[in-house]
């Protein structure tokens, strides 16, 4: 059994697949406490495998499954993972890196959450990902160098005030301009109004 937030079909709003149809599985529950996270960690249901899968299946066309969280790593196991396969779809996870991850997974987005304002202390075990995306709020972004990823990626902290919302997006955008081995991701899920 696993505790599931919710399972919805929508577009991935953020990094590399940003636009790619996938089906999100959100576990509730995290191991960090950052100020800005977004998901309600109480709110569950307990889930079998079977009902997982029968839940993914009744979106057929999605290319793409996305674990997120909450923290995945704290339930993702080989079990689920096998029993994901048979739906056919890529598997990808968001995680901040704090646990090991199972083989088996496709696409790993590394977010770290340590090192600014609003995050957390706990460092990252996990070292090597196909995207490492930071949440950006004016940060040393060599402390991030350790980290083996294909593609990087800054994204700018939401915040409910539009205001400060705008001044993060600007400072995000120069550090990009400074430093280009990174690439901006917005949030685009927020500005089209979809999950």
């Amino acid at each position: 059994m696993y505790p599931i937030n919710e399972i919805f079909y929508s577009l991935q709003g953020e990094g590399y697949n940003t636009g790619i149809a996938s089906v999100f599985i959100r576990f509730s529950g995290c191991n960090l406490r950052c100020a800005f996270c977004d998901t309600e960690h109480e709110r569950h249901t307990m889930m079998s495998l079977p009902a997982i899968v029968d839940e993914v299946m009744k979106y057929p066309n999605a290319p793409l499954i996305v674990l997120t969280g909450g923290e995945p790593s704290l339930y993702v196991d080989e079990q689920l993972l096998q029993a994901l396969r048979i739906t056919g779809k890529k598997i990808a996870i968001e995680t901040n890196g704090t646990r090991p991850l199972p083989a088996g997974i496709d696409w790993v987005t590394l977010s770290p959450k340590f090192g600014f304002p609003g995050g957390d202390v706990m460092q990252c075990v996990v070292d090597r990902c196909n995207e490492l995306k930071v949440v950006y709020t004016g940060q040393d972004l060599n402390q991030y160098n350790f980290i083996i990823a294909e593609h990087r990626f800054l994204q700018p902290c939401y915040v409910d005030d539009e205001q400060q919302r705008l001044a993060n997006t600007r400072q995000c955008v120069t550090a990009v301009l400074q430093h280009p081995r990174w690439r901006l991701s917005l949030q685009t899920h927020r500005f089209l109004g979809i999950r």
